[in-house]
């Protein structure tokens, strides 16, 4: 049973990785932990979206993914 974590964007930088798959069921302070310390704090700030099974949280504190669950971490987005 396991939550696959994706990581677009910069915090796929910061990861060293695209996604990582840990065991479900997942909750924010599990994904908190799951990410480490520098993702952990990018997101918490406001700006830095979560999406689970492709649905983006309006309340990321909310999370509760299960086995099979794919949890999208989303960076702002910037360019023009």
């Amino acid at each position: 049973m396991a939550v696959t974590i994706v990581f677009l964007g910069p915090l796929r930088d910061m990861a060293g990785e695209g996604e990582r798959e840990v065991p479900a069921p997942l909750d924010w302070a599990g994904l908190l932990a799951a990410v480490g310390p520098d993702i952990a704090e990018q997101l918490q700030q406001e700006r830095v979206n979560v999406a689970c099974a492709g649905r983006v949280l309006a309340d990321k504190t909310a999370l509760a993914a299960q086995d099979g669950d794919e949890v999208a971490l989303l960076p702002p987005v910037s360019g023009g």
